[in-house]
């Protein structure tokens, strides 16, 4: 693939993932979009539909997956690489939904910073921003 090619891929799969962010009020349930904008330390739970809540939250994070693996293959140019952070994004899944889901059942009001904090990894492609400087260093070391 040339450079060209290679860059307008990862302008649109980078605006993807911001689509995915600037949209994500029309295309995703979720009610703690709106709780955590506002003073959520002293406000109550909202209500939500668990269920609901888990499969959409689930569909974004495999959405922010798909699209972050397109772009460590891009990067990359390596299936190993990709196949090592498909392994890492399964096992984050799993640890992250039981956190999240014990949060979401569990509300307590002391708990909701951290609660706010650990949902970031779920609905934005953090764990990308850690993989692309570690693999790039790897790439550099061997």
């Amino acid at each position: 693939m040339n450079n060209p090619t290679k860059y307008i891929l990862l302008i649109v799969l980078f605006g993807l993932l911001v689509l995915i962010r600037v949209f994500e009020n029309e295309l995703f349930y979720d009610p703690y979009l709106v709780f955590f904008q506002n003073d959520y330390l002293y406000l109550d739970n909202p209500r939500r539909e668990v269920f609901k809540l888990t499969m959409f939250t689930s569909l974004r994070y495999f959405l922010n997956t798909a699209i972050s693996l397109a772009i460590l293959y891009i990067v990359f140019k390596d299936k190993s690489i990709v196949k090592f952070s498909g392994l890492i994004y399964g096992i984050s899944f799993v640890i992250l939904i039981f956190i999240y889901l014990y949060f979401v059942v569990n509300p307590k009001q002391e708990q909701y910073y951290l609660f706010f904090n650990m949902r970031r990894f779920l609905i934005q492609p953090i764990i990308l921003l850690v993989l692309l400087p570690a693999f790039y260093y790897y790439k550099l070391k061997h």
